[in-house]
């Protein structure tokens, strides 16, 4: 069978990210036996309708490189992708609009926003990181039977970033108790990955996996994540 997923994101051939997606899933598909194609989705296409767009995918990857050129877009895709169970991975600046997204949409949170577009917000949600992390490596502690610790089958990992923005500390616990929950964080107890509750597969991370495909290594979260899109929908 030939899975179909939606890279959302505004493609540009020089982010590296951008350059290691396509190897990363063509590595994914190889490893599952899983024939995959993919469009990459321009985040304006999806802000007058997302739905309409994405219905023929069975997976949405929400990439690197924001801020993107519509905000609404973006988290346009990721509330298809939650609200219809359809495979979602968001990283680096997909993990953030995961948490912007469920804040605005599930917790009602309508002035959560990104101070890298919105400085002077009032509810900083995505702010910047302390220390900004540019193509450094970190440890990563995961949450004990969480869905992202599953795929790793380790408590303990260690991965790649090139972010300056993430979940601000200040408001992590607008998520305690909520269906989207932090699932990872560094070494200094900063949340670093958040998951979906009673979805099929719903990961944001703040580092970048897919750069393990340009050593031409096999990822186990990319690896679920394609697997997962090839489940029949529910």
């Amino acid at each position: 069978m030939t899975i179909r997923l939606a890279l959302v994101g505004d493609f540009n051939p020089n982010v590296v990210a951008h350059q290691a997606i396509p190897k990363a899933l063509q590595i994914a598909a190889d490893h599952t036996g899983t024939d995959v194609a993919y469009d990459w989705i321009a985040t304006p296409t999806l802000a007058p309708d997302a739905d309409h767009v994405l219905a023929q995918y069975d997976g949405v990857w929400c990439v690197p490189a924001s801020p993107y050129a519509s905000l609404d877009g973006a988290l346009n895709a990721i509330r298809y992708a939650r609200e219809h169970n359809i495979a979602f991975l968001g990283t680096c600046g997909g993990y953030q609009h995961a948490v912007l997204e469920y804040a605005r949409n599930v917790l009602g949170l309508a002035d959560a926003a990104n101070a890298e577009t919105d400085p002077d917000a009032a509810l900083p949600l995505i702010a910047p990181l302390v220390c900004a992390l540019i193509d450094q490596d970190g440890g990563i502690k995961l949450a004990p039977n969480s869905l992202i610790q599953s795929h790793y089958s380790v408590p303990t990992i260690s991965e790649t970033y090139r972010c300056s923005y993430g979940l601000n500390p200040e408001y992590a616990g607008l998520l305690d108790g909520q269906d989207l929950l932090i699932s990872a964080w560094d070494n200094d107890d900063d949340p670093r990955a958040v998951e979906l509750r009673g979805h099929r597969f719903f990961i944001g991370t703040a580092f970048q996996p897919e750069r393990s495909a340009l050593r031409g290594e096999t990822h186990p979260l990319i690896t679920a994540f394609v697997r997962a899109a090839s489940e029949p929908r529910t």
